[in-house]
């Protein structure tokens, strides 16, 4: 599924414009997107969560030509699937593979 995609289906379900589903998405996502910026962490119950990850820098290679090359420190968004999200999909798994 798209931002377009998510945008759609908000204004078909909730019967609003997709210039108010799209304002509204907008805002969810730069409300989450700030949230992380500041070090904040984002749980959505039954979903998962979102937080910053920090890296410390470390040696590697240039798959290309071979030659170390230097990485410096990260920081980097992560998501965590949330305990029910997770069941929901293992139990889709679990009949599409047959299983009882």
């Amino acid at each position: 599924m798209t931002k377009s995609d998510l945008i759609e289906q908000l204004a078909l379900n909730n019967c609003k414009s997709i210039r108010a589903a799209e304002a509204v998405v907008h805002e969810i996502f730069d409300s989450m997107t700030d949230t992380l910026i500041a070090g904040g962490r984002i749980e959505i119950r039954g979903f998962g969560s979102f937080e910053i990850r920090e890296y410390e820098g470390y040696s590697g290679r240039n798959p290309k030509t071979g030659l170390e090359v230097s990485v410096g420190p990260k920081r980097l968004p992560f998501f965590k699937v949330g305990k029910e999200l997770k069941e929901r999909i293992m139990a889709i798994d679990d009949t599409t593979n047959g299983a009882d």
